[in-house]
This record gives structure tokens, sequence and C-alpha cells, in this order.
């Protein structure tokens, strides 16, 4: 029996606030165009076999530990908060958070959180912040915050669980880093279920692949050059490729043409290598899709 369409449709949850651009533009690099509706939340994929919805992170990850998500881009913070039954797929490293304590600069002695002193700690992340706790054998009353959670010390707590990607926000507000609870990037992640199915399987791992050959093309350009007959090996032995470069005869005999994906931080040392070794004509382009 042939399964039905609608059996098969994967149902994927696409985020909302910081990570939206971020994810779109990946799917966009892979050929994956997204157009919105009227209202914005369910937006069509011009990849087929999908049913999207926008989401908050936190609603995404939520979905997918229930089961009404097959597939999803949220936080490892989230996923951590919520205890999620999910199964991650990939690491995009975008967003890249550090979820940290922090506390005001005039409560702390010798950089640390004051002992023997009861605390209040406020965070939207109450798993972790709770934890931390134990953890750290504080007294401590922990408050949720929605929101914000900069603004709460000095008066309203005297401690912090929140992310930061660059601490500015904590500085703004008077606050210093005390400790790291966790680093968090937008990941892709999946449903138990729908990994068991073997046909919505299938489909996931094909946009797992064109997902991660973005990523991959991100960190690489394809250098190509010529060079001369008796350079080629010279030339080749510097030459950091995935396999083995492409080499292509010259017209008449002139030489070679050599074309080859390296590393783009690679760049700087490798291109006065190359010339040094009798490489010429070098031309440095960014793919936009690798896949090996």
């Amino acid at each position: 029996m042939t399964p039905s369409p609608e059996s098969t449709l994967i149902r994927i949850g696409l985020p909302k606030g910081r990570m939206q651009d971020g994810v779109l533009a990946i799917l966009s690099e892979a050929g994956i165009h997204v157009h919105f509706d009227s209202r914005g939340y369910r937006p069509r994929l011009t990849l087929p076999g999908f049913d999207a919805k926008m989401l908050k992170p936190q609603n995404i990850v939520e979905m997918l530990s229930a089961g009404s998500r097959d597939l999803g881009f949220a936080g490892a913070d989230w996923v951590a908060e919520l205890q999620a039954d999910v199964v991650e797929l990939l690491d995009t490293g975008l967003d890249p958070v550090k979820l940290v304590a922090a506390a005001p600069v005039k409560l702390l002695e010798n950089g640390a959180l004051p002992v023997g002193r009861h605390l209040v700690v406020a965070s939207e992340y109450e798993t972790i912040a709770r934890k931390w706790i134990a953890a750290k054998g504080l007294d401590a009353r922990f408050v949720r915050s929605y929101g914000a959670t900069e603004v709460f010390p000095p008066e309203d707590a005297d401690c912090i669980v929140d992310n930061t990607a660059t601490g500015s926000t904590l500085r703004a507000n008077g606050l210093e880093i005390v400790d790291e609870l966790m680093r968090s990037t937008t990941r892709l992640y999946a449903h138990p279920g729908a990994l068991a199915d073997p046909v919505r399987r299938a489909v996931i791992e094909d946009l797992v692949m064109l997902v991660q050959s973005v990523l991959e093309a991100r960190t690489r350009v394809v250098v190509e050059l010529n060079v001369p007959l008796d350079r080629l090996e010279a030339v080749v032995a510097i030459l950091p490729a995935m396999r083995e470069p492409t080499v292509s005869p010259l017209h008449g005999s002139a030489g070679y043409a050599v074309k080859v994906a390296v590393p783009r931080a690679d760049l700087p040392r490798l291109i006065p290598r190359i010339k040094a070794a009798g490489g010429c004509d070098i031309v440095v382009m960014a793919p936009s899709q690798i896949v090996a």
C-alpha cells in the first residue's frame, strides 16, 4: 500500500525572532525559498513535502517534544531547559550565545557571589537555573522572569541566569558574569517518531544534506589557477583539497588548470605559497553549496 501524501508530509517549525533571518538565509542558499502568507505564520516552502509554521523557538521545542511537529530549528538552550525528547540533526553554528549567571558588581565579593547570604535568582530558564542553584549549593529562591531579565537586579533579584551574545546588555545594566552554564546555537532537531518512519526519514535526511551543504560552502572557497607543466606536482603538494584537486590540461599543452575547494581561513597563507610554487592566474570564488 502506497502511503498517502498527508502521512508523509514533514511538519517543520521555523523560528521567529533573532533566529529567523539566519535560518531563512540558509534555506534560500540551499535553493529552498519560503513564501509567507498574509499573516506570516504558515509560509510555503518551494521544497515539496513540507508543511511549515512560524513559531517561537521555545514553542518549536515544545511542539517537537509533543510530536505535533516533526522537524524544527531551535536553540540548544531551550532543548536543555525543556528537557525535550528530540534528536539533534545538525548544528548550524548560528546565533551563538552563552547561558550565564550574572550579578551586580557591588554585590560580588572578589568577583564571586557572597557566601552565606540568601539570594534571589531570576530567570526565564527555570529548570537550568534551579539545577545551577543546587549544583552550587546556594541558599536561593527562584523567581521566574518573562523577558528583560537583566533589569531585575538589584531591587528584585540578586542574580540572574540569562543568555548573552556579547555581554554588552549585562554590562549596560551594571552586571558581571559570575558563571557560564552552557553554550547554545541554532540547531535542527527532529521528533524521534519522524525518524522511525523510513519514508519521512529519507525526506528529512535530504533536507539535512542540503542545509549541511550550505554550511560547508560557507567555510570554503574554490581556488582556480594555472600552472606550468614542470610545476604541477609542487603546486598540488601544497593544496589542502577535500580529496584530490581537479587537474585539466591547458590548450596547446601550455600547462595545467587546477581547481580545488579549500578552507576559507587558509587563503591568506595559501595564495602566496601557490604563487611561490609556480601557480599563476589565480581566481577565488565562493561556492553556494558543497556536497561531499
